[in-house]
């Protein structure tokens, strides 16, 4: 909800800490009860973790969430240099057994989040019990012969210290965001500017992001090593689509029903009209609506 065009009033509060995973200091944010059986919330690239807020206060009141900012992003602590996806699989392998549930977990993975969410289900099946993925249906195929050229151009990129993005304002930057996606709010722009940024030394705002994230993977991402976690999991998995999302398409014969289908067990494949990739920021309503019979279909 807003109090006005410009202000989003969270309806649920977050409360925020931090926890050590693998020797890195991670933010953690928490809706609810820790103990209370939480869904975790894991988000995409360059998010953070407090942006599923608009997504929780749409859920109907008694649900426990929790959700943390992956390493390099948000408030959680950086690697000082290049990242390694395997990473993030063991980073939540860690928080979970921080959490000492006594019972598998339900989780909801945005983009990036969700392919880490979809792979950690396929290789620890005993600690999850359902997986939602907003989106987060892999990447294309890479052809073996570009292995040097993406070599060299991660040792150029290494070499030279990535770019900070920065802005004059948060308000600035919350205009770009509009312009970017149309179907964001003034006030969730505003909200998701302010949770993606932080204030400068010398004037003005800068990503929360590690620009160390932005250089190429130097290791070909090989597809066929993700679909096999991803059957791997017995549990059920609720695949959610934007209908004006473009990434599916680059994806070609890999994401269409058949493929997705044979990637997983037991697949419930979801389309959602009127919201590109971003759905939890641009409908948040609608995104609750469709997953929530899902997630209490496994209580």
């Amino acid at each position: 909800m807003a109090d006005d065009e410009h202000t989003y009033i969270p309806r649920r509060a977050a409360k925020f800490s931090t926890v050590q995973l693998r020797g890195i200091t991670h933010r953690i944010a928490c809706w609810g009860k820790v103990d209370g059986d939480p869904v975790l919330l894991l988000h995409g690239f360059l998010d953070t973790c407090e942006t599923y807020q608009f997504l929780v206060d749409e859920f109907s009141d008694g649900w426990n969430f929790l959700a943390l900012d992956w390493r390099g992003f948000g408030d959680s602590a950086r690697n000082g240099g290049p990242y390694w996806f395997p990473d993030y699989l063991a980073d939540l392998d860690a928080l979970i057994n921080l959490l000492a549930a006594t019972r598998p977990l339900r989780v909801v993975g945005h983009s990036m989040g969700g392919n880490v969410a979809a792979l950690y289900a396929g290789v620890r099946p005993e600690k999850i019990r359902a997986v939602v993925s907003l989106e987060g249906f892999g990447l294309p195929r890479l052809q073996i012969d570009t292995a040097p050229q993406r070599y060299a151009k991660w040792l150029e990129q290494v070499q030279a210290a990535p770019p900070v993005s920065r802005y004059d304002s948060v308000e600035l930057f919350a205009g770009v965001l509009q312009r970017r996606n149309s179907r964001l709010t003034p006030a969730r722009a505003r909200f998701l500017a302010a949770a993606w940024t932080r204030t400068c030394a010398a004037g003005g705002v800068e990503l929360r992001a590690d620009p160390w994230h932005r250089l190429v993977n130097p290791q070909l991402y090989r597809r066929e090593e993700a679909e096999a976690c991803w059957r791997a999991f017995p549990g059920p998995v609720q695949m959610v689509l934007a209908e004006e999302s473009d990434l599916r398409a680059r994806l070609g014969d890999d994401a269409d029903d058949a493929a997705c289908s044979r990637s997983y067990q037991r697949l419930t494949l979801v389309r959602i009209a009127g919201v590109g990739h971003m759905m939890h920021h641009e409908n948040p309503a609608l995104v609750a609506a469709t997953i929530q019979p899902f997630l209490q279909r496994h209580p």
